[in-house]
């Protein structure tokens, strides 16, 4: 009897076992509640081997994506000209855009962690602006044009544009300031910030004056902070939207991006 006994306490603590081990397994499934997209990938494969299947794929699975890269970002032309597909593949048959897509895609091989502070800070933005659509985030390579780009419920990060500060072919294109925000820990700081900034845009953007255009920016940094759960940017205009937000506790998020 006895021994039943200590087989039943035995078992009982291996299950109990079981179930603290299933708690990081949990953990790692919710964090990949939001996963960049694979975009790139694709694009990678037609733009070095020619892999027509690829570009086909690129077609059906991301059209509005693959459009905006050709017509909005690149200007190549309409896709649908007959003759696109053949003038995208061979503006990327450039010797340093080979290079730079083969370095884009070692260095963001795993986005893990990228996946992760995204779920994150998606997860504090929805606490922070209740009722928030939430995009889709796909990985892009854009020939070192926009970094971020925003559709209809889609952000498109440019993984070229983050291989780092001291990226050689930077050098020759972009100046020490510009650099310092080319790496991968921007990546998604820029895809909150520029998400926000599109959904609460600054009125009259043309006629405001610089010192306008750079507070809306610093509230939206700031909001972007308090998705980050930390003070990522760090500009006189957070810091002044931090003590007007200390001394108006009661101002919501909304107004204060609305504002």
């Amino acid at each position: 009897m006895k021994r039943a006994y200590y087989i039943l306490l035995a078992m009982a603590l291996l299950c109990v076992a079981c179930n603290f081990k299933l708690k990081p397994s949990e953990d790692e499934e919710r964090a990949s509640r939001i996963e960049v997209q694979r975009y790139d990938r694709l694009e990678s494969r037609y733009l070095t081997t020619g892999d027509y299947s690829a570009l086909q794929q690129m077609n059906t699975d991301y059209p509005m994506e693959t459009r905006m890269l050709i017509e909005d970002m690149m200007k190549l032309g309409q896709v649908n000209d007959p003759e696109i597909n053949s003038k995208f593949l061979r503006f990327f048959q450039d010797t340093l855009l080979q290079t730079i897509i083969m370095d884009a895609e070692t260095e963001f091989a795993n986005m893990k962690d990228i996946n992760r502070d995204l779920d994150n800070a998606v997860t504090q933005l929805e606490k922070l602006l209740p009722g928030i659509k939430i995009p889709t985030f796909y990985a892009q390579i854009s020939a070192l044009n926009q970094s971020i780009v925003v559709g209809e419920q889609t952000v498109g990060i440019s993984l070229d544009k983050y291989l780092g500060e001291n990226y050689q072919p930077y050098l020759r294109f972009y100046s020490a300031e510009q650099r310092r925000s080319m790496a991968r820990r921007f990546v998604v700081p820029d895809a909150i910030s520029f998400y926000l900034l599109s959904l609460y845009p600054l009125n009259n953007y043309e006629e405001a004056t610089q010192e306008e255009r750079d507070m809306h920016m610093g509230r939206v940094m700031w909001v972007t902070n308090k998705a980050l759960g930390r003070q990522f940017f760090k500009t006189p205009y957070t810091a002044k939207v931090d003590r007007y937000m200390k001394q108006h506790p009661k101002t919501s998020i909304k107004a204060l991006l609305s504002s």
